[in-house]
């Protein structure tokens, strides 16, 4: 839905091939985590407010809950993080934000969609110039020519053996496995915790898989009067979707989760989900790529979720498409400039995931060059953010995305960092 908002202000036509049927609430087949808490960053909702102005003030509108100050509420290890007051975050489901984005999108006159199922590539004078698909599993090929294609098709997306068919090399793939186990919960919401909005509760740097001190989790004020509570566990201490468990855990965590917990009824069941690793594709390592190609979203990197990037990385890769036919990139041409600065994004929120996910016991690398420093290092700036807001803002800018993590090695941050643990 973002590329296509992206491109209508560059084509006369956009037309979004979806196996799912647009003009009804979608089935999510393609996203089997799609009833999972999702969050939104501050800089994923920069970028929505670009592309669709006032959406944010529409989805309030709609119950959705807009979080400021110490309404939004982060914890390491049981302790919170000092407030920003003039952080925001939206707070609703997955599932209201993609239909509040689908209506509008749906709306722009030069957008349709087309129900079926992508089959192939129409690759011809070293372009792509158009894709094969099928209306329904018994129906016969046809084929949507076009100048430019985006593959939006999710971290299964079949473009690497799509091209090697047709003789083009594929984008190499680079994975983590990190074994991570996550559940979601509803329950009704009333009036306790009345100004909060999210809270969101990680293990310390010292913390693995089994915690000691605090359950990771996190809770959202959602649409319809409700609480969305999602926790998180790696290797054998994933959550399941026994309901007693879930609540038990959610007892051994911050104090938000824990009143929820004591105080509100669970709605419906437990679901739980299993994210065996993080992926990415980089389409640099290719030696030559058809012209006419682009690809965005979990096609391209599908991160561990716990740290909540994936919404806000597609924002901003479409964001990335539109810079990059902004300079007067012709789109039968490789997109090569294109893809550097997809590196770019997707490598800092790599870089920040699997940073962290190499501190669990039971993720065994690779090992970037420097790692041991690297954590060590990034273990003192979360400790000096718990108690300096200084160094807490340009943490939460970085976990926000807002900036690139090289920005907490600047000397002025680590500086600040190191005279806040001296003066304990």
């Amino acid at each position: 839905m973002l590329a296509a908002r992206v491109l209508r202000n560059f084509a006369d036509d956009v037309v979004i091939l979806e196996r799912d049927d647009l003009s009804e609430e979608s089935t999510g087949r393609g996203s089997p985590h799609r009833r999972q808490l999702h969050a939104l960053l501050a800089m994923g909702h920069v970028q929505l407010e670009r592309w669709f102005p006032a959406i944010v003030t529409e989805m309030v509108a709609g119950g959705a809950r807009l979080g400021r100050g110490t309404a939004v509420q982060f914890y390491v290890d049981g302790r919170l993080r000092p407030a920003l007051d003039d952080a925001e975050m939206l707070s609703a489901s997955r599932t209201f934000i993609e239909e509040t984005v689908r209506t509008r999108t749906m709306a722009l006159s030069n957008v349709r969609s087309v129900t079926g199922r992508a089959l192939g590539l129409l690759i011809r004078s070293g372009r792509v110039q158009g894709v094969r698909f099928a209306a329904g599993e018994d129906t016969a090929l046809q084929e949507i020519e076009a100048d430019l294609v985006v593959d939006a098709m999710g971290r299964s997306s079949r473009l690497s053996s799509w091209l090697a068919a047709e003789g083009w090399p594929a984008p190499s793939t680079h994975r983590m496995r990190v074994d991570l186990g996550y559940a979601t919960a509803s329950f009704r919401r009333g009036s306790e915790l009345a100004d909060l909005v999210i809270a969101h509760s990680a293990p310390g740097p010292a913390s693995n898989y089994q915690p000691s001190l605090c359950e990771p989790g996190a809770l959202a004020a959602v649409e319809g009067d409700r609480w969305a509570v999602v926790l998180a566990g790696y290797d054998s201490y994933r959550p399941s979707e026994d309901p007693d468990a879930f609540l038990s855990r959610m007892r051994r965590c911050v104090r938000p989760l824990r009143e929820v917990a004591d105080h509100c009824s669970l709605e419906g069941d437990v679901g739980a989900f299993h994210f065996r690793d993080s992926l990415r594709r980089s389409f640099t390592d290719m030696d030559r790529v058809p012209g006419g190609l682009v690809a965005l979203g979990d096609a391209v990197a599908s991160v561990n979720p716990v740290y909540g990037q994936g919404l806000t990385l597609a924002a901003l890769e479409a964001s990335a498409l539109a810079a990059h036919l902004q300079s007067g990139a012709m789109p039968h041409e490789p997109a090569w400039k294109y893809f550097r600065r997809l590196d770019a994004i997707v490598g800092a929120a790599w870089k920040l995931s699997t940073t962290a996910d190499l501190a669990q016991p039971h993720v065994t690398g690779p090992y970037p060059r420097g790692y041991a420093l690297t954590r060590w290092a990034g273990d003192r700036l979360t400790e000096a953010s718990l108690r300096c807001p200084e160094i807490n803002r340009a943490y939460m800018d970085v976990v926000h995305m807002k900036e690139h993590p090289r920005t907490l090695t600047r000397p002025r941050v680590l500086l600040r960092a190191a005279r806040v643990l001296l003066s304990k």
